[in-house]
């Protein structure tokens, strides 16, 4: 009798491995956590995201906010463009009124690198701070939480907590300083999320650190903030936005990710296409829908640069739950290889593809490439951009949303392909191998790629109209 039930075990757990791995067909995504060992991908998913607090002028909370923490030191972080403008002034004034003593660093890189961040590093273990306060765009916020995360693990090597396979991607398990950001950008979501991305020099590709554990305690929300931001700012800006709403929502579904984590300590920050982070993703592209095009043209639309500052942490919520793609994994070789691009608007003394700006750019590429594995979502976020859908057929998704991307982006003036910011066809060997290391990110596309596809994705990128 004990015999028969072991082969109807293992006759049971063979029929399980070859299962239809489909969300549609398979039964084996109604499996119960204990059965995890069993399983080759996840069966659940898990929402983190930081306290958010929205409102004009709720910056000059922040001072109550350290003091209701009992915080004694305090970190200023921020950059050399922001520190004499009100934002920076508004945070100072808060602390300064609410007697917290603090530090500046504002030597902060716009792109930072591995380098600029250990030198924050460096600067927070020597300051042995107590909580954290960045004030500023994504590239502010992602450097202060490395600079807590490695203050509070002193005897860490950099690339210990780096993303796998440029880093040891190891599970962050030591407590970290309490940490508001105040964004002053409408755009990264990072005041929302676990995620820091840095230019990993050596290899001139984008990496990062993503973990829980770093997300801002707190995320600082005041629309007055992107009041300051110049057009093309506010631009590429909302380019990341629209990215990371259009990639979250068009991500593997989280059932279909694997490996299944053996601890959920394991479960990675960035977990496939789920029912929760769907509905931040999509509102978020409605507001872009609705808000950017005022936003970059008119800088005095309050209305259309507060709305564009919450679809960014609309957007953080779904993307820093749900992941990103292939737009953001072939971004990063774009930015680290940069030759000699300035972009306007940005007070920069070295050459810089803004972060949207090197996402959107492959965009139209990318989406045609994804769109026969969940053409519906492509075809329903064409609709959400103003594309007339009434008559399309499924399967022209791809083909309609890239049409619909081509437009938008034409509308609000972004240069020509990557032909436009410096690059060439001589070029695709080296922007490919910059994405082979981004599995992080490129492992969630709801289509797997070659080497040579990716290859034709940069091809096509090469011009946009």
């Amino acid at each position: 009798m004990a015999g028969g039930r072991e082969r109807v075990a293992h006759l049971l757990r063979q029929l399980q491995r070859a299962a239809c791995q489909c969300p549609a067909h398979s039964h084996t995504y109604s499996q119960a956590p204990e059965h995890a060992a069993l399983r080759r991908t996840d069966y659940a998913f898990e929402m983190a995201v930081s306290n958010i607090r929205y409102g004009e002028g709720v910056t000059k909370e922040v001072g109550m906010d350290l003091q209701n923490l009992g915080a004694r030191k305090v970190c200023v972080m921020t950059d050399k463009n922001l520190c004499q403008l009100p934002p920076v002034k508004a945070v100072l004034n808060s602390l300064t009124k609410n007697g917290i003593t603090f530090q500046m660093y504002d030597d902060v890189r716009v792109e930072p690198t591995d380098q600029s961040f250990i030198d924050a590093i460096t600067f927070a273990k020597k300051g042995e701070f107590d909580a954290y306060v960045a004030v500023g765009g994504g590239s502010v916020i992602d450097t202060c939480k490395a600079a807590n995360l490695y203050s509070s693990s002193p005897e860490s090597d950099f690339l210990d907590y780096v993303n796998a396979p440029i880093g040891k991607g190891k599970s962050v398990t030591v407590p970290l300083k309490p940490f508001i950001a105040v964004p002053t950008t409408a755009g990264t979501g990072s005041e929302t999320t676990g995620i820091a991305i840095f230019d990993y020099k050596e290899l001139k590709v984008k990496t990062g650190i993503a973990s829980r554990a770093i997300k801002p305690t707190l995320g600082m929300i005041d629309p007055l903030h992107t009041i300051h931001m110049p057009e093309r700012v506010v631009a590429n800006s909302g380019f990341d936005v629209l990215c990371h709403a259009l990639e979250a929502y068009t991500a593997l579904p989280y059932k279909m990710r694997s490996p299944c984590p053996s601890n959920p300590i394991n479960r990675p920050a960035y977990q496939g296409s789920n029912p929760i982070s769907d509905v931040w993703a999509v509102h978020a592209l409605r507001l872009v829908a609705k808000y950017l095009k005022r936003a970059v043209r008119m800088p005095d639309d309050h209305e259309a640069r507060a709305n564009m500052h919450l679809a960014s942490a609309f957007a953080g919520i779904g993307f820093g739950n749900a992941g990103v793609h292939l737009c953001h994994g072939m971004s990063y070789p774009i930015s680290g290889l940069v030759k000699s691009y300035k972009a306007k608007d940005y007070n920069v003394d070295h050459p810089l593809v803004p972060h949207g700006l090197s996402v959107v750019l492959t965009s139209p590429a990318v989406f045609t490439f994804t769109a026969e594995m969940c053409p519906e979502r492509h075809l329903e976020a064409a609709e959400i951009l103003g594309a007339d859908i009434r008559t399309a057929k499924i399967k022209d998704a791809g083909l309609i949303l890239a049409d619909t991307l081509r437009k938008f982006l034409f509308d609000l003036n972004v240069d020509d392909g990557l032909a436009a910011i410096g690059y060439s066809k001589a070029d695709i060997p080296a922007l490919v191998k910059g994405t082979l290391p981004q599995e992080r990110v490129t492992k969630l596309s709801p289509r797997p790629q070659t080497e040579e596809e990716l290859s034709a994705l940069f091809e096509a990128s090469m011009k946009l109209y």
